[in-house]
């Protein structure tokens, strides 16, 4: 098979998707990898690492669309790419298709096969292609607002940690899932008072077990929220429904209700958002004021580590590349139900149930379309 990886266009999105010990097992595999000009530069591989890999080096992307069978991105096609993708051709990337209406109607127009990173599911319910990414952006989103509560940029001026004879800063995380998980443990790691919130009781109990003193794990509900906001210094929106949009859960009122100088940064801006008054950001503009609130709502904030962020995708996303490689897109997600369930569009109909829901679209199941 010919597998493209053209270079990100996403602003200051630096990763690639895929490393060149990546693409040298795929060239062992006997499949022809292209990688665009420069595609790795900002995660430190140069077009030479790429070719002592096996690659072909292409100036442009429409050549990487015009000869791939299988395209891998980081993150979803922009407008610009639209035009190249081809009918019945693979992509195979984070769509987060429920926040943009016009993503998910472009490439139904296309007829691609549209596999989504963030919908596969192993049998246990995780996510794993989520997982390493969650990860770097549930870690990093403390530092961003460790950093923006610095009052050179704009906060109240207190450090996360405190020192002894002052209080440290409240830390509320809404959602116990990855990134709320792994927030919290740098959090507490850096001193802070952690509230970590979520519906799910068992997932509490089990958090509270196993994270520092300094973590109190409390069910999320609106009165609870509101409550701990008044005296919230950081809030973190880590809140993630598999495939579907992030539902509301701070509003307007309850940032309001927070003191000037607070930061909020919205991890599920990618999902549309778990904060009412977020509004997607970028890694050259990353913040806003709301009633003197900053907020931080970049959608890809592990872009910002990109040789992190890039080795992690790559390690996990390789074996499914290589079943897709090796099996074509039909017998790999036949014969995986974890690939299948990150189909989400397949030759213009939408397979996904929660992408059909949120825009009101016909929902097809992958055996009919599968057997037609």
């Amino acid at each position: 098979m010919i597998i493209g990886v053209p270079k990100e266009i996403k602003n200051k999105e630096f990763r690639v998707s895929m490393t060149p010990q990546g693409v040298a097992e795929l060239v062992r595999r006997k499949h022809q990898v292209l990688v665009q000009n420069e595609a790795g530069a900002g995660s430190g591989f140069s077009d030479s690492d790429y070719e002592k890999a096996g690659a072909r080096i292409l100036a442009k992307a429409a050549d990487i669309y015009a000869q791939a069978d299988l395209i891998i991105k980081v993150k979803e096609p922009l407008e610009q790419e639209y035009e190249f993708i081809r009918e019945g051709q693979i992509l195979f990337t984070y769509f987060h298709f429920a926040s943009s209406e016009q993503l998910t109607k472009e490439m139904i127009k296309r007829k691609a096969v549209c596999i989504a990173y963030e919908t596969i599911t192993k049998p246990d319910g995780s996510l794993p292609m989520l997982i390493p990414m969650s990860e770097v952006a549930g870690r990093m989103s403390v530092q961003i607002g460790a950093h923006y509560l610095e009052k050179a940029n704009g906060g109240k001026g207190k450090l996360l940690g405190g020192v002894p004879g002052v209080r440290p800063a409240r830390v509320v995380i809404l959602g116990a899932g990855t990134v709320g998980t792994q927030a919290a443990k740098i959090a507490a790691g850096m001193g802070a008072e952690v509230i970590l919130l979520d519906i799910n009781t068992q997932r509490l109990r089990y958090l509270q077990d196993v994270l520092p003193a300094n973590v109190s794990c409390l069910f999320s509900d609106k009165a609870t929220i509101s409550e701990l906001l008044l005296q919230t210094d950081l809030l973190i929106g880590a809140v993630l429904i598999p495939g579907g949009k992030a539902p509301v859960l701070a509003s307007e009122a309850m940032i309001k209700s927070m003191s000037k100088g607070s930061v909020v940064i919205d991890v599920a801006v990618d999902q549309g958002g778990c904060i009412e008054t977020c509004k997607v950001t970028s890694h050259e503009h990353p913040v806003y004021e709301v009633n003197g609130v900053i907020h931080y709502c970049v959608p890809n904030i592990p872009g910002a580590v990109p040789v992190t962020s890039t080795i992690a995708l790559t390690n996990t996303s390789l074996p499914y590349i290589i079943q897709l490689a090796d099996k074509g897109w039909q017998v790999a997600c036949s014969s995986s139900k974890e690939l299948q369930s990150g189909l989400n569009i397949i030759h213009g109909k939408v397979v996904q149930p929660m992408v059909a829901e949120t825009f009101q679209l016909s929902l097809y199941s992958y055996s009919e379309i599968n057997t037609e």
